[in-house]
């Protein structure tokens, strides 16, 4: 930017640097003389004499203060950096350097275990809820029949309603509008409960039907007697439950028995359909789910190591794929619904697409015992699963290895695990009667964080996606403390696995050539596929 400046130089004054100064003689019709000196000569020729108002056109840079100057005390300070990559000829070291420090504070601030839930329960823990339109709700049932409502934001039971069942509580699952739940019992009942107190209405409007008259003939049939959250209703059958889910739109819940499949409506006794003859078998059906996006299709497993589907708007089922051994849990995943994972007894989960049965789109491994319980998280990108193990794990859908295990010295068997609504936490029951409030990201902040705060978080996670492929790296962010007996069992399992390798490598080796084919590992699992 030029500028006019009309200066009087004193002796003794320096100037750094050459000034270009135009100078106009006293006659008006005088031409401008353009000269550029030093700063002694300027001196020089003005002090020569009197001094003389002399006329300069100097030139400077300008730049708002905002560019440069903090608004606050509190903000960062601006720096203004050269981008040129050449003038920065350490700057992959740099980052490794903080990509390396970046994995090293995310395991130093992992503590992924947050609280138990207040008093637990009085025997193990084998069945609960989360409401699929609140975040607050949480519904328990123990291997006592007991059946207890939780504050999640309190930590705190709500209810405690002992004499639920008669039996261990095998299942529980919210209904459409969040307000009532159903549970099951090996005990051969399902009964309707409400999450508040004092509910006048049998069922909700979603729920349909009336109120039961259960509740007043529960003394003499020897059911739950009546409290402030119910029983509002109950069903019965000769046999014992062992899964229940609630259809997406409608007032249906289907339940999954010994001897059965079967439909319900809430405002009928009596199932309106029933699946008794599974393929040729009547085995022990252990696990009944619908799908999210085609609510009339159903997914079960059964005791005889199947894997099916039915349509409830047909009389028979569609078809089934009998694993190597028997699954023990099934999920559907809530934003891909074609796909859905098995945890079976084998330690693995296995993740299928229903369109093609006959094959495992991906095997998931880690655990060293039977897979009890899974659940996926409402963004559909990762499950967590319990295993008789103690352990807790949680899987990436497109990675077959666990991204974080969770373990405590006093935990027991898992029998079951819930996702959060939000997706940030884990609860967890295991076999000493304890429910858990676990972080679904082990290092994250609990609390409201500020905007500088998340950048730094951000920052730190995408060097370390970066980075992950380089040794140092990778060791520090993958490190986790294994129990000793997981850590036994998985030397092992992968010696076994090595054995195995070298014994075909053998078979190969010493064969007449083609008469022995390598099988992949997906294609063992499933040992055949029934329509």
């Amino acid at each position: 930017v030029s500028t006019f400046v009309h200066c009087c130089v004193a002796p003794g004054v320096g100037c750094p640097l050459p000034i270009t100064y135009l100078s106009r003689p006293w006659r008006d019709n005088a031409p401008h003389s353009r000269r550029t000196f030093k700063p002694q000569q300027i001196i020089g020729r003005i002090f020569d004499g009197p001094a003389q108002k002399v006329r300069m056109k100097v030139k400077a840079l300008s730049r708002s203060s905002a560019s440069t100057v903090r608004q606050n005390t509190g903000d960062v300070r601006i720096h203004h950096r050269n981008l040129d990559p050449s003038a920065h000829p350490m700057q992959r070291a740099r980052e490794y350097t903080r990509a390396v420090t970046s994995a090293k504070l995310g395991r130093m601030f992992a503590k992924p275990f947050l609280a138990d839930l207040e008093g637990g329960h009085r025997d193990a823990v084998t069945a609960s809820a989360m409401s699929r339109s609140a975040l607050v709700p949480f519904v328990s049932g123990g291997a006592d029949g007991e059946v207890r409502i939780w504050d999640l934001a309190s930590r705190k039971c709500v209810a405690a309603l002992p004499g639920g069942h008669s039996r261990a509580v095998t299942g529980m699952v919210f209904d459409n509008g969040g307000r009532n739940f159903y549970s099951c019992s090996d005990d051969g009942a399902v009964r309707l409960w409400s999450v508040y107190p004092n509910s006048t209405a049998a069922v909700d409007s979603d729920d349909g039907g009336g109120k039961s008259s259960s509740s007043s003939s529960s003394s003499r049939r020897g059911d739950a007697s009546p409290t402030a959250h119910g029983p509002l209703n109950s069903w019965r059958i000769d046999g014992t439950f062992k899964s229940i889910d609630h259809h997406r739109t409608s007032t249906l819940f289907a339940t999954a028995s010994d001897s059965a499949v079967s439909v319900w409506n809430p405002s009928r006794s009596r199932p309106v359909q029933t699946y008794e003859d599974l393929w040729g078998s009547d085995d022990t059906v252990n696990v009944a789910r619908f799908n999210p996006a085609e609510p009339d299709l159903l997914a079960v497993c059964t005791a005889d190591r199947g894997v099916g589907l039915f349509d409830t708007r047909l009389s028979s089922p569609l078809q089934k794929t009998v694993l190597a051994m028997r699954s023990n849990c099934l999920e559907w995943n809530p934003m891909e619904p074609m796909n859905l994972v098995v945890g079976n007894e084998d330690h693995n989960l296995y993740g299928f697409d229903m369109r093609k049965l006959d094959r495992p789109i991906m095997i998931y491994k880690g655990h060293v015992g039977a897979v009890l319980d899974v659940s996926w998280s409402p963004t559909g990108r990762e499950f967590v699963s319990g295993s008789y193990d103690r352990t807790i794990r949680i899987f990436r859908t497109r990675e077959g290895s666990s991204r974080e295990m969770y373990h405590l010295k006093r935990m027991q068997r898992v029998w079951t695990v819930n996702y959060s609504a939000d997706d940030r936490y884990i609860v967890s029951g295991s076999d000493e009667s304890n429910l858990r409030l676990w972080k679904a990201n082990a290092s994250e902040k609990i609390g409201q964080a500020t905007s500088r705060e998340e950048r730094a978080v951000q920052y730190r996670q995408a060097l370390v996606k970066k980075y992950q492929h380089m040794p140092e790296v990778r060791r520090i962010h993958r490190a986790r403390r294994t129990p000793k007996l997981v850590r036994k069992q998985t030397a092992t399992a992968q010696l076994q696995k090595e054995s195995a390798a070298r014994k075909m490598d053998n078979r190969i080796k010493h064969s007449r050539e083609g008469s022995v084919q390598r099988v992949a590992e997906r294609d063992k699992a499933v040992m055949k596929k029934v329509d």
